[in-house]
């Protein structure tokens, strides 16, 4: 297991967790559905607030667990329902107006995600943009510097930033630790893996 990255790595970084999301194909609120005796979207949040971000922010939608205990300032996504592209705008927005020199982007309905990896992206991070890759596909958790965040405010439509990630560094992520919980059966496989 590599070494956990140092708390300087972190300096200027802002994590914006995105929680915005419809559940259409959960068929119901999703980031509340228990997983291992909490909310599904918790496990992401509890791990990454133990870590020293300079700032943190959840796009949040309707039906979501209490972001603001774990310390995150909650951005209301608008309009409801929109698009991944939208919650990446509203948090990149966010942390901008903070002073962020750069985000890390992560998806609250990915419970697996491990701490160490987190520390291994942060610690690799080339000062422009560095992704995961699991399986092949390229997917948060991700950073970006802040000579992105106009580009990333601007976007539209489900598929985030991942045209900006083509061609970037990546970290490897075992495929099983970057479960993406979209249906009731993700969630099964979730707490299978726990």
């Amino acid at each position: 297991m590599s070494p956990p990255a140092t708390e300087a790595g972190f300096t200027g970084l802002a994590l914006v967790l995105l929680a915005g999301g419809q559940s259409a194909r959960f068929g119901g609120p999703k980031l509340i559905a228990p997983l291992g005796g909490k909310p599904l979207a918790l496990h992401a949040a509890g791990m990454l607030a133990a870590l020293p971000f300079a700032t943190r922010f959840a796009v949040i939608g309707p039906d979501v667990p209490d972001f603001a205990a774990f310390g995150y300032q909650t951005v209301p996504l608008t309009p409801p329902g929109a698009a991944q592209a939208r919650s990446l705008a509203l948090g990149v927005a966010a942390a901008q107006a903070a002073g962020a020199r750069a985000v890390l982007v992560a998806l609250a309905d990915m419970p697996l995600v491990p701490a160490a990896h987190i520390h291994a992206l942060v610690r690799q991070f080339d000062g422009d943009r560095i992704a995961t890759e699991a399986g092949g596909v390229t997917m948060p958790p991700a950073i970006f510097v802040a000579s992105h965040f106009a580009a990333l405010t601007t976007l539209d439509g489900d598929r985030g930033g991942a045209a900006r990630l083509k061609g970037g560094p990546t970290v490897p992520l075992d495929p099983r630790l970057a479960l993406d919980v979209d249906r009731p059966e993700d969630l099964a496989r979730a707490q299978a893996l726990l």
